[in-house]
Order: C-alpha cells, then structure tokens, then sequence
C-alpha cells in the first residue's frame, strides 16, 4: 500500500458555480473509524443544485464545502478500535453517520435521526476529494466483481431499494414509476427484483426510456401517450420526477388500496387529487434517503439482477469535476457523470 500523503486535492464549493481545487489536509481517522483512498464518486442532483445555487431550501452553503455523497474507495488505514475491515478492503460508504442514540435511531429508522451527520449537506463537507475518514459500520465491503463506479452507485441503489420497501413491493404487483432519471432506473430494476409482475416506466427524454427498455422495464414516451391513456392501474407508484402535475396525474391513475411513494424532489406544495386519494383508500408517504439498506443493494448489483455500469455516461477527474457537475446541461444523453479523485 502506497504512503498516505499528509495532504489530499479537494474540489470545493465557494458559491454558485465557483469550484475550485484545494490542498486539504488528509483527515486522521478517529475511533473505529477507517481512512479510505476514495476511487469514484456519482454525481448527483443535489450536488448540481448546490452548485448552481448554492442551497437546497433551508440548506446554505455558507462556508466553503466539499461536493460529493455517492462515494467507493480501498481502506487504507484504521483508526483507534476500529476492526471491521481489513486494509486493502474495497468499500462503497454510506454517507450519513447518525447519532445512534435518539429514539429514530434506536427505532431503527436512523435515517430520521435530527443529528445525521451527512456529507455535502451544509455544513458537513462531501467526498470530491481524494481521502475521507469514515465509521467503520458505515463503509460496507464489496465483491472485487463490482467496478468502482458500481460501488459509488449502490447509493442511488439504496434510494430505490428504501422506495420498494416503502411501497411494500411484493410478487405481482404493477409498478408504475415517473422520470427515467437515475433513480428511476434503479427503482425499476428494484422493483422487478422484488417481485413485481410489471414495471412501466414514462419520460420524455428517448436515450432514457430506451436505457430503461434494455434494464428490462416497459417505457412510455408521455409526451406522445399521457399516463390517462395507458390503461393501465398500477398498485404502486414511485415518483421519480418531482414535478407536481406529474405526481397528480400518476396518483389519478392508481388502483383501489394501492401505495404511492414520493421520491423525487420538486415543489415545496403539491396539490393532492384527494378524492381519488379518499376514495380509492390510497396510501401516500414520503421518502427521506435510507437505513439499512446497503447489504440489500450490494446483493442485488453482485448478482446482476440491478446493473449499474449502464448508467455511467461520463467520467471525469478531479480537477475537472466542474465538468461532470455541468454535463448534465451540455449533454442530453447525461444520465450518470462519476468523477475520479484519484485521477
């Protein structure tokens, strides 16, 4: 194993589209903590948001902070106690470190844990860089038959495999899911894993709906054929989109008793179709990332029934993760940009 150096490349966030790289100590890992070489790290909408922005709501970037959540990489240290993994161990991290003591937490639903410490969530610094000092629990080891980019991804994974459990995803269900994004194309191939008879997902975006066609679901163009002419009454749907009218007309089209399950981030208010909610009985939550939900992923993409190296359109390295922020918006054949600190 090579010298860990004292310093590491970071590329940091100073305000809206103003990423610049920096010398960053490298962290010192703490108690049962491990230091990992960061190897890739996705990109995600957040983190696009943050840096055309510079917030998300009530989160402010108000001090310099590094970018980055979906992050793989090799052990390369251990800190005081720490015993879970060997060095040389490849890992994908989890990227929220949650108190452990709050009753959410104690529940097990440690994802509602008002103390989540979780990185590029202002002010906790993300993984573009090229070493981070993780809890030993929350670096998960990983099959050397996974690409690096699969082991950054299993976080998208774990959104959709939390969005399947949510919904209560069992053997012959119809699945109805709304945006071919990157989410979509993860919560699909979940859902398909967990038993589902039919998985229809709708876009408007053609290389996407064609992604989802060869990931083994059914894809709707609705800019040619709205969801009202489908025929079709899912007993789920996860939305992917977050776009309102999107969400109100999915809801319209749901089966009697089925489950609707909020994932894509869009307005602050949604209007309800709530007579169709009333009277069909439907049950509507939200999602908020997840919790215990890496070993599930990392069995699902080790055994190929969710492939995730499809989704990797681009690769950048770290001096030009400004590229894989923006690739999005030069490229609209983008799906998934992951950068490569070490490169």
């Amino acid at each position: 194993m090579n010298r860990i150096p004292a310093t590491m490349r970071a590329a940091v966030l100073h305000g809206p589209e103003r990423l610049v790289i920096e010398e960053r100590p490298v962290p010192v890992p703490g108690g049962r903590q491990v230091l990992v070489r960061i190897d890739a790290v996705g990109t995600c909408g957040s983190d696009v948001h943050y840096y055309r922005h510079g917030r998300i709501g009530d989160f402010v970037v108000k001090e310099p902070m590094i970018l980055g959540h979906e992050p793989s990489g090799t052990v390369v240290a251990r800190g005081p106690g720490a015993t879970r993994h060997q060095v040389g161990r490849r890992v994908s991290i989890e990227p929220g470190t949650p108190c452990g003591t709050c009753i959410e937490c104690r529940l097990g639903r440690y994802n509602l844990c008002p103390d989540m410490v979780f990185y590029a969530t202002p002010p906790v610094d993300g993984v573009f860089c090229e070493y981070a000092a993780v809890h030993e629990e929350f670096a998960h080891a990983v099959p050397d038959t996974l690409s690096d980019e699969a082991a950054a991804l299993l976080e998208p994974l774990s959104v959709g495999v939390w969005s399947c459990r949510k919904a209560r995803v069992v053997p012959g269900d119809r699945v109805l899911i709304t945006g071919a994004g990157p989410i979509g194309l993860v919560a699909a191939q979940t859902a398909r894993a967990f038993g589902a008879s039919e998985v229809l997902v709708t876009d408007i975006v053609p290389h996407r709906l064609e992604l989802a066609r060869e990931l083994g679901a059914t894809a709707v163009d609705v800019s040619r054929t709205p969801l009202a002419d489908l025929g079709h009454a899912p007993t789920v749907l996860l939305e992917c989109s977050g776009v309102p009218a999107v969400i109100n007309e999915a809801i319209r089209t749901m089966a009697r008793a089925g489950r609707v399950v909020l994932v894509g981030m869009g307005g602050d208010e949604v209007p309800l179709p709530l007579a169709k909610v009333q009277n069909y009985e439907l049950e509507v939550t939200g999602t908020f990332r997840y919790a215990n939900t890496w070993p599930t992923a990392i069995a699902l993409a080790a055994s190929g029934r969710v492939r995730l190296d499809p989704l990797v359109t681009h690769g950048y390295g770290l001096a030009d993760a400004e590229q894989a922020l923006t690739a999005g918006a030069r490229d609209r054949t983008a799906i998934k940009s992951v950068v490569h600190p070490q490169k």
